[in-house]
């Protein structure tokens, strides 16, 4: 499989173009300069409404965090759910020999987190043996995968339990995945198959890219952090590199039927009224999953001192809760109202629009809380306001709106995307 990097005909630099932070932030603009001049199809857009919900945001923000410290939105807050420590439990009983060991192993941690990370569904529980804990969602797919690497799960080799290596990630069995995430008829976990799916293409994609995925001994995904920390001794590592490189190594790991010159384009929709005039009209770039991951190994790469800078080279993530926020709080409304039930697909036109609004609205949001906060991008990027506010506003609204909270409009869960 040829690096992205080494692609260099004129015609694959506007699919490598469409990989990047820059190209979601561009075209979900665009969208939403259509929105507001009322010519998309499916959703009007009211900015006067904006400032009510960023005021939701902040408090909700102030009441998680009353100091206003508030971390990145990454799978590590995910890990201390309950208030307990678990990577911290953890590190401190394996001893890591050197920073290298501590970070591959995170690196491996949140890549498989972030691709198993898609909803669960609404009847799934994980119960957490230590604790006796019972997990939902995200959560509680986030603590299963950590107790799944804990016991040596996505290794091959049994002295060295705490890896994900290309061989285990290979012969994954589902029936065994089924068992780590307590899934089955009594306990039905949403695309079950398709989590399994993505991790054994993991274990593909990793193998065959040891220029990115190697580290001392075979090729893992955590293997990118040896990558990164060699780089990082040129000075400071822009956050859209994290993203540049996942999507070099694991674009294939990705669904989606969507291709141009050749190279697939993951986490991208179409949309009739996105028009270029070029072979990138109509698509819209999102790549939720990938720039979530790239979130959470900013801070791997923190505790080993490196630095990386321009968090908001990345894009807000338009999960279905953050997504929810703006529709639920008015400044999205359905043209279609009967079209809220659902169930719509994710690559859907509807859907892609909505995440496409939320994703330009969040920079709108990011733009008020700054305002309000005397912060700035530095001082409060935008994924500290995902963490802090906007995820947890909108569970709260949609539960005030719906007696079972559920997502303002119903999307397929088949374990992927959403």
């Amino acid at each position: 499989m040829p690096s992205l990097d080494s692609v260099a005909s004129p015609e694959s630099s506007r699919a490598l173009a469409l990989l990047s932070s820059g190209a979601v932030r561009e075209r979900c603009n665009r969208l939403l300069a259509l929105g507001l001049d009322g010519e998309l199809p499916h959703f009007t857009v009211d900015l006067d409404r904006l400032p009510a919900v960023a005021a939701r945001v902040i408090e909700v923000t102030r009441r998680r965090y009353p100091d206003f410290a508030v971390p990145l939105r990454s799978c590590w807050r995910l890990f201390e759910a309950g208030g307990v420590d678990r990577w911290d439990m953890l590190a401190g009983a394996r001893g890591f020999a050197d920073v290298r060991e501590m970070g591959r192993t995170a690196f491996d941690l949140a890549i498989l987190a972030g691709l198993t990370g898609a909803e669960p569904g609404p009847d799934w529980i994980y119960r957490e043996e230590v604790t006796g804990l019972p997990l939902a969602r995200a959560e509680g797919l986030a603590v299963a995968t950590l107790a799944m690497l804990a016991g040596g799960f996505f290794s091959a080799a049994p002295a060295d339990p705490l890896r994900a290596d290309a061989h285990a990630l290979m012969r994954l069995d589902l029936a065994e995945l089924a068992e780590g995430f307590q899934a089955g008829a009594a306990n039905p976990l949403d695309g079950l198959a398709a989590r399994a799916a993505l991790l054994t293409r993991l274990g593909e994609a990793t193998g065959l890219r040891p220029d990115l995925f190697a580290s001392a001994d075979e090729p893992r995904p955590g293997g990118l952090f040896d990558l990164l920390l060699d780089e990082a001794t040129q000075g400071p590592l822009p956050a859209s590199r994290l993203l540049d490189l996942l999507q070099d190594g694991l674009a294939p790991v990705l669904p989606g039927s969507l291709t141009l010159d050749g190279l697939g384009l993951g986490d991208t929709g179409r949309h009739p009224r996105l028009v270029t005039g070029d072979a990138t009209t109509g698509l819209v770039p999102l790549h939720m999953r990938l720039q979530a991951i790239a979130w959470s190994l900013v801070e791997p790469l923190a505790w080993a001192g490196l630095e990386v800078c321009d968090l908001d080279g990345l894009t807000g993530l338009a999960d279905a809760d953050t997504a929810g926020l703006f529709l639920d709080g008015g400044v999205l409304a359905l043209r279609d109202p009967a079209a809220a039930a659902g169930p719509h697909a994710p690559d859907a036109e509807l859907v892609v629009e909505w995440r496409a609004l939320s994703v330009a609205l969040l920079d709108r949001l990011a733009a008020h809380l700054r305002a309000d906060m005397g912060a700035t991008a530095d001082t409060l990027p935008i994924g500290c306001i995902l963490e802090g506010g906007t995820a947890a506003a909108g569970r709260e609204i949609a539960r005030e709106k719906r007696p079972d909270g559920a997502p303002a409009l119903a999307i397929l869960r088949e374990g992927t995307v959403f």
